[in-house]
């Protein structure tokens, strides 16, 4: 079957490099800002006197993780745009790996009693003990160094001698 190429979606061909407008970038932080939301509601609902439980569950470990991946969203989409069509690095290349292996890290550890993973096994309430919150923590350090790898940097041109 051939395609008429002007039927062609721009997201099917990768090789196409087109300028990303501001909106990718507010976008970008408008999902990121929303998933933080999302994710201090379920890290922290007792911030907006929302906390009914004196255990982390598992709809509030749900939750956060939700959040931690609409921040991952965002931030990818966001710092995407920054590149301006300009071809990625490999470290960027490095960095988005980093980003979602992260946030698999993030929930494989959150959710380790929902897996058999964990401590608490299934009849008993999910707990989120010390060691998943640890495993949460060096996804979401991963996930940190898959942002700063995300980053376009560029030299500086050198000023021009006289």
């Amino acid at each position: 079957m051939n395609q008429n190429p002007s039927s062609t979606s721009k997201f099917s061909d990768p090789t196409r490099s087109e300028s990303p407008s501001s909106a990718h970038i507010r976008v970008g932080l408008t999902i990121t800002l929303v998933g933080l939301f999302v994710f201090t509601v379920g890290a922290k609902p007792g911030w907006l006197g929302w906390d009914r439980s004196p255990v982390v569950g598992f709809v509030q470990i749900a939750v956060f993780l939700v959040g931690l991946g609409m921040i991952c969203i965002g931030g990818y989409t966001g710092l995407l745009a920054l590149w301006k069509g300009a071809q990625r690095s490999i470290a960027a290349d490095i960095g988005l790996r980093l980003v979602s292996t992260g946030y698999v890290v993030s929930v494989f550890a959150g959710m380790a009693d929902v897996f058999g993973m964990g401590s608490q096994l299934f009849p008993a309430v999910p707990y989120f003990g010390p060691l998943q919150a640890a495993g949460v923590l060096i996804g979401e350090t991963v996930i940190a160094i898959g942002f700063l790898l995300l980053i376009p940097y560029r030299p500086h041109p050198e000023p021009a001698q006289k």
